[in-house]
């Protein structure tokens, strides 16, 4: 790769994250502000059918792909058009295999959800935007590969904006739970519209099976590691539902989506554009290894010291708002998860990285361990400590974290301590504090210290 490239692939990711964070903000506040109305115009059972129905239509889409998307984005060179089309082509074999089968089962899922004829209507709509979903795989590769992220992010906005606007407009109309649906197919045909306008790419099928192959043998262990991820988080949920009472559940539900939220806000967008970048620096290995500390370091700045934050002005927060004591019994699970986030936004890059340069296989390995590590300590952590060895259990198999570093620097040369150390140190406690000095209780004292470091910072 020239030097000219490696500038090219600094300045396209470095606008990849206003631009990926610019979109994450947007979404988020045409969300609230949708959310907000809709709540006051349909009635909680709508809500639930459409929450109900989703899941199960992502659920499949974890069938969708087998991660050729993902082998296309991370090979070193060009996808020729061969391999373009032989990605279209098995793509749209499962794909179209999916939603036949779950049009041809619609009526039993919906008589075993007990839905309506609306909600079937609903369920029929999401297949037909999953289906179009399908034909804007190759166009948003494309884009990826290029790391034009500011032009990836225009479908997103745009897809957003219809929806909310639209499932706005037939709510206040009275449409109900028809409102969703005709936003579904409205979402799902302005996104397709829109990226093909932003990223051209003339549909074709064809199948190669030397190009085959050598995607899947990226593609099929990338995309188990989305499965087992399944395994080791959502039906895990599943197990704790039936063996913790529901109001445990839900303080467990409560500390992770609190803890998980920094991560999920920075990591997602951080992963999402250097998976590309790293693998377009796979063959540059001093370079790719200063991009690594950075996404590390910029990622344990922000997250950190917002996890110190969170942990420590949780108790406060909860005493201070009447309403929120009855979660105080999370307070418990809220440490160790954050923990869990914090131990996780460290190994995440690196397992990303591992990806980048094709160690696909170690990664692998790396959640094989995981999901068995969780399945098998989780309820020996249940039995140990009640609800709260669930974050226990968590934390204890991030500590796996040692063992990534070791495994990622036997390919790439980086310095941990040095990209770790500061953020660690800065979101620390802070010395000589007056209520240590005064002898107040050892909570108190953890709490305020971390307090005066947070917004120290």
């Amino acid at each position: 790769m020239q030097e000219v490239d490696i500038a090219q692939v600094t300045r396209r990711s470095i606008k990849g994250v206003f631009a990926l964070t610019s979109r994450t903000f947007f979404v988020q506040v045409v969300g609230l502000i949708s959310n907000l109305l809709l709540t006051i115009f349909l009635s909680p059972s709508v809500f639930g059918v459409f929450f109900v129905v989703s899941s199960a239509i992502a659920f499949l889409s974890y069938f969708s792909d087998i991660g050729l998307a993902a082998a296309l984005i991370q090979k070193k060179e060009s996808p020729t058009r061969e391999e373009l089309r032989t990605t279209f082509t098995i793509q749209q074999i499962l794909v179209i295999f999916i939603c036949a089968a779950a049009l041809l089962l619609s009526g039993a899922i919906a008589s075993f959800y007990r839905l309506e004829e609306n909600g079937l209507l609903l369920f029929r709509a999401l297949i037909v935007a999953f289906f179009l979903s399908s034909f804007k795989t190759i166009p948003s590769i494309i884009l990826e590969r290029e790391l034009r992220f500011e032009k990836l992010v225009i479908p997103q906005i745009v897809e957003t904006l219809v929806f909310n606007i639209s499932a706005v407009a037939l709510a206040m109309a009275g449409f109900g739970i028809l409102s969703f649906t005709v936003a579904v197919l409205l979402r799902g045909i302005s996104g397709v519209i829109t990226i093909y306008i932003i990223s051209p790419w003339r549909v074709g099928f064809a199948f190669s099976k030397p190009a085959a192959r050598k995607l899947l043998s990226f593609g099929i262990p990338f995309q188990a590691n989305s499965f087992l991820a399944l395994l080791k988080d959502d039906l895990l949920i599943v197990y704790i539902g039936k063996v913790l009472p529901l109001a445990q559940v839900g303080y467990i539900g409560f500390a992770q989506k609190w803890a998980l939220m920094p991560l999920r806000l920075v990591m997602d967008n951080v992963i999402r554009i250097t998976f590309p970048s790293f693998s377009r620096l796979q063959h540059e290995r001093e370079t790719l290894a200063k991009g690594l500390e950075k996404s590390i370091f910029a990622s344990c700045f922000i997250i950190f010291p917002s996890l110190v934050g969170l942990v420590v002005m949780s108790p406060y927060f909860i005493q201070l708002i009447p309403k929120y004591i009855k979660w105080e019994p999370a307070l418990f699970s809220l440490w160790f998860f954050s923990a869990n986030a914090a131990l996780s936004s460290i190994s995440t890059p690196l397992t990303n990285a591992l990806n980048s340069i094709g160690k696909i296989k170690i990664t692998l390995y790396l959640m094989i361990f995981w999901t068995v590590g969780t399945w098998v300590i989780t309820p020996l952590a249940i039995n140990a400590y009640g609800f709260n060895g669930v974050s226990v259990s968590s934390a204890i198999v991030a500590t796996s974290v040692v063992g990534v570093v070791y495994l990622v620097k036997r390919h790439i040369n980086f310095s941990i301590l040095k990209i770790v150390g500061y953020p660690a140190l800065s979101s620390g406690p802070k010395p000589n504090n007056r209520r240590f000095q005064n002898g107040q209780s050892k909570l108190a004292k953890i709490n305020d210290q971390a307090f005066c470091c947070y917004f120290c910072l």
